[in-house]
This record gives C-alpha cells, structure tokens and sequence, in this order.
C-alpha cells in the first residue's frame, strides 16, 4: 500500500503537480464560466501547482497515489440556473479533468516510445509518463468517494434533498477521521487499484486501435 520506493516517488512529484494543477484549474474553471468570481478572485484559476498543493493531501498522494489539493473555494449562490447542478457540475470536473490528462499522457507516451529505441532514457521517460497516468488515474477516482473533503461529497450534497442537511454536516465534521481510517483499510485494493487497472487496459486499447493503422 506505501510506495517508498524513492525512484517511483521521484517520478511521482512531476506526476503530482500535473494532477493537482488540472484537477484543480477544472474546479476553477467550471465554476468561474457558471458565472462565481470566487476562484478567479483568489487566484486559483491557474495550473501552477505550487498555487493549489495541500501539505497533508501531497503527502498522501505520493505515498498512495490517492490524496487531494488545497479546495477551490466556491460559492454556489453565484451558479447561473440550477444552483445544485452547478454543484455536481464543479465538483466531478476535477476528475472528468485527470480522466481526460491520464489518457492524453498515456498517448503521447505511446507515440514517444515509438520514436525511440529502447535505452536508459526511454525507461525514465516510460516511467515519469506511467506514473502520470496512474497518478491522474488515483486522483479521478479516489476525489469521487462521497466522503469529504472529496469532491464525490460534493456530488452527493447536490444529489440528495435539502432534508439531510444534517446528517451531511456530521459528515463533514468527521469526514477527515473516516477518509484517513480507509486509507490504513483494504479499501485501495479492494476498490481503487482494480479500478484504476480497469481503466488503464481501457485506455491501452483504445490507443492501440487509433494507432495501429499507422503501425503498418
């Protein structure tokens, strides 16, 4: 589960800023074009990475390649139209956005490989692309568990009826305890990494079939 292997967290911290910085930047985006300044007013509508990185959710991150960044901070009053589909709207964008990084990376990194014969540099470079792809992977799907601080919490807030407002303010106050408690559970290899492998195979074969008609 702790990856301490200091090669792979090195090829993991470029892994991360690309993660963080788009997962991020999306939020911001999406909320700013809803018509909320807030993002943009606090200079969080950038992909510098150094803008948005939470200490504790880094260091997750490069241990588990599951963690978060610092939240955008948002305010739904200023959402144009449903202001609770706005919600949904913001918080599934980080991931649909390292969705979307993790198979665009994996594709550069296939047509790079091609042009290369295989050496010393190749294997750094396959390993700097594999653990970006795997790390935006992590993210995407680890942020859309409906605990909080994670952004799946902000899909089920807009999801259910105002009745259990409640109950999803107690959740927030213990939201931390239960994310850090499944995280030392087998809930990464019970639910995250076969998902993640799932989607990794997906992505190889899709690639494979828009690049094999160039391969003859």
């Amino acid at each position: 589960m702790f990856d301490f292997n200091l090669p792979a967290i090195i090829a993991n911290v470029p892994a991360l800023m690309i993660g963080f910085a788009f997962h991020e930047f999306a939020h911001a985006w999406v909320a700013d074009r809803l018509g909320d300044p807030t993002p943009r007013s606090q200079g969080r509508l950038t992909l510098n990475p150094f803008v948005h990185l939470d200490l504790f959710g880094t260091l997750m991150a490069l241990l588990y390649r599951f963690g978060w960044a610092k939240p955008v901070m948002t305010n739904p009053l200023y959402y144009r139209g449903d202001k609770r589909r706005g919600q949904i709207m913001v918080s599934l964008a980080g991931s649909i956005m390292n969705f979307l990084v993790a198979f665009v990376v994996m594709f550069i990194w296939f047509v790079t490989m091609l042009g290369f014969e295989s050496s010393q540099w190749t294997e750094i470079l396959s390993r700097v692309f594999q653990a970006t792809i795997l790390m935006n992977l992590g993210l995407g799907i680890f942020n859309l568990l409906p605990i909080p601080p994670l952004d799946g919490f902000g899909v089920l807030s807009g999801l259910l009826p105002g009745r259990y407002a409640p109950q999803l303010k107690l959740m927030e106050q213990y939201g931390l305890i239960i994310l850090v408690l499944l995280l030392f559970t087998d809930i990464v290899n019970i639910v995250l990494y076969p998902t993640m492998s799932n989607i990794f195979d997906a992505y190889q074969k899709i690639i494979t079939l828009i690049l094999t008609p160039f391969l003859g």
